[in-house]
């Protein structure tokens, strides 16, 4: 939480919600569908808060695409973000969970940019710069680059 503290010069909460989500659950893809459970938080979410970034453990993924770390609503106030993909173990590799927490945050700070609409940026260690693979997620920083710097404090 100290690194979307710090991206955002903002204090954040950090809320437990309890939900049966095996409605979004793709049985032919083991995985739970992105989109509907946006949907479904955004229409759950608490009063009171600028921004919200549910969590799921599970694997997501939306119709286009195999998978996804995370997906938040352009312009809105809610986003998605999932830690089953940044987990080293799933691609062979010794467990690290130092490492697993800091590509959550990175996906994280990335989503809440888009409620604030940025785009995916074209800079290779911008933090809005999409990610397809961990390994983006590995050469980004925990920041914005100046162009969406500026962007982020026009919307603020």
């Amino acid at each position: 939480m100290l690194a979307i503290n710090h991206a955002y010069h903002v204090e954040t909460d950090l809320l437990e919600c309890n939900m049966d989500v095996s409605q979004f659950y793709n049985p032919a893809r083991r995985q739970y569908n992105a989109d509907l459970l946006l949907k479904a938080m955004t229409e759950m979410a608490p009063e009171g808060y600028l921004r919200y970034i549910s969590l799921f453990k599970g694997d997501l993924y939306i119709p286009i695409l195999t998978y996804i770390f995370g997906q938040a609503q352009l312009n809105g106030t809610f986003g998605i973000a999932s830690p089953f993909r940044l987990r080293n173990e799933l691609y062979g590799l010794p467990e690290n969970h130092e490492l697993m927490i800091e590509r959550l945050s990175k996906v994280v700070i990335h989503e809440l940019g888009h409620t604030f609409g940025l785009i995916h940026c074209s800079q290779p260690v911008c933090i809005m710069r999409s990610s397809t693979y961990v390994e983006d997620l590995d050469q980004k920083e925990k920041e914005f680059c100046i162009h969406c710097t500026e962007k982020m404090n026009a919307a603020l």
